[in-house]
């Protein structure tokens, strides 16, 4: 059987619509190129098609506020059903991916799928305060219906090795930054730095400097139970690479993110396996501890 898959966007800088899609569905490359995003077609061109695709799952129908804009995401991504309603795509798909960023809307997009017991993957971030996460949680008709993650928590190459915890010794700090904002972006450090630390390690003091200005630059710094100390930039206009520095005993390491293909596909799949295999493969306490650091950083 082949996952029917709805997809819903999209928002102000986010071109996920095209390249989800696109992983499930292959995709039109003359159509690709005017998508609005260079890094698309750039990275979707890099790939060995059709093995590149995920099986077990297309995308069936796309909804965007923009009905143009919905008309050229099917063609560049080869989606067969533009739905002028969003609501419209219940008992016509088998899950939903909900490829919008602005977490303000999340609850009301996500809400009559949750009612009608579709699984869904929420893009990052799921919610910027603990109230908002709640309200989602709430409407979940069994667990592990919700599905959301930054792509960068399956990113290979922001994740530590047994070799690298051997060279590193004891983990004493660790530095993450990111380019843009931080209601956006944070969480693309939050989520890889957490999955460094023990799952029991608990957040103990949360520190936010004065010098924040607002949205587009912030900074964190975390204390956690087990004495690591984990700082978090956002830093708004500023051009860097998404990396993360960790400190240990003995030495220090960089980890550099630059494979987004690879991200999204194995988040996507994550979220595909856990429907076949109904596990809940998005944990809500991990989610929650996210959503927590970002509240505390948006104040």
């Amino acid at each position: 059987m082949t996952l029917r898959l709805g997809i819903i966007g999209s928002s102000e800088g986010n071109g996920h619509p095209y390249s989800w899609s696109a992983i499930f569905n292959g995709y039109d490359s003359a159509e690709m190129e005017n998508c609005g995003y260079p890094v698309i077609p750039r990275y979707l061109e890099k790939q060995n098609w059709p093995t590149s695709q995920i099986g077990g799952a297309e995308v069936t129908a796309v909804w965007t506020q923009d009905i143009a804009l919905s008309k050229h995401i099917a063609k560049a991504a080869r989606i067969e059903q533009v739905v002028s309603c969003y609501a419209d795509m219940i008992g016509q798909v088998d899950a939903i991916l909900l490829a919008r960023d602005d977490a303000h809307n999340h609850l009301r997009f996500a809400e009559p799928f949750l009612t009608a017991g579709l699984p869904i993957y929420i893009d990052k971030p799921i919610a910027l305060s603990i109230d908002e996460l709640n309200q989602l949680y709430a409407l979940e008709q069994y667990p592990g219906q919700i599905f959301t993650c930054s792509a960068l928590r399956y990113s290979a190459q922001l994740a530590l090795s047994a070799a690298d915890h051997q060279k590193l010794g004891n983990i004493k700090q660790i530095a993450a930054f990111t380019p843009k904002s931080w209601s956006k972006y944070a969480v693309h450090i939050v989520e890889p730095v957490l999955n460094m630390l023990s799952k029991e390690d608990e957040p103990i003091e949360m520190t936010v400097p004065i010098t924040n200005r607002g949205d587009s630059s912030a900074n964190l710094k975390v204390y956690w139970s087990s004495g690591i100390q984990t700082s978090f930039f956002a830093l708004g206009e500023i051009q860097t690479p998404i990396f993360i520095r960790i400190f240990g005993t003995n030495t220090w390491k960089d980890f550099t993110f630059n494979d987004s293909f690879s991200a999204f596909k194995s988040a996507l799949q994550a979220f595909i396996q856990g429907i076949l295999d109904n596990k809940v493969m998005s944990d809500r306490a991990f989610n929650t501890k996210v959503v927590q650091i970002l509240e505390r950083g948006c104040q």
